[in-house]
């Protein structure tokens, strides 16, 4: 396949192919980044689509300035969750894959594992800094480069490194206290 900038080029110049091939490269990294911010796996695909469709709207305005396209791509994809937020300020609701979904008796172990482990590394990114949750968001979920993270977050490089450094730390601390409180309500 070719690189992205490339095929961004292509999908610049009208090839409708070059952006298919844009979506299918990098919608489940969008996905991902987008589904750790709203916890919710319907409403992540919704906003990733927008994303998508947000950008195939802009693209004939992205300008090839050094600037990487899926920095450019993921900054539309924090703006569209910060809109999506501002949407639902105030409202209450219960999204439909919050509902437990039936499981045969053989995985309910093996799937509350994972759901305790999610749950608890979700906790603990909710209590970062904005900051701090924003670049491991864009690191270790959507896969971007530091280059990329320091486009999307509008930082240097430098600053990048050091907020990883600063939320990986932080990370690993709240993690650690709450496998401690786990296992203090355990016995």
């Amino acid at each position: 396949m070719q690189d992205i900038e490339a095929l961004a080029r292509d999908a610049q110049a009208g090839n409708r192919g070059a952006f298919s091939q844009l979506y299918e490269a990098l919608f489940d990294r969008v996905y991902r980044y987008i589904l750790v911010r709203v916890g919710s796996s319907a409403e992540a695909e919704d906003l990733a689509q927008e994303v998508f469709l947000r950008a195939m709207k802009a693209l004939p305005g992205f300008q090839f300035r050094g600037r990487p396209f899926t920095a450019w791509l993921f900054r539309i994809a924090h703006n569209t969750v910060v809109d999506r937020h501002r949407q639902r300020a105030g409202v209450t609701s219960v999204p439909i894959d919050s509902v437990e979904p039936l499981v045969s008796s053989e995985d309910v172990a093996q799937d509350a594992l994972h759901n305790v482990d999610m749950e608890h590394v979700h906790k603990a990114l909710g209590r970062l800094a904005e900051l701090q949750r924003q670049v491991v968001l864009c690191r270790f979920v959507a896969e971007l480069s530091l280059a990329e993270t320091a486009e999307v977050m509008s930082r240097d490089v430098n600053a990048v490194k050091a907020l990883q450094h600063a939320a990986l730390k932080s990370l690993r601390r709240l993690l650690e206290q709450q496998s401690v409180v786990t296992r203090r309500e355990d016995h």
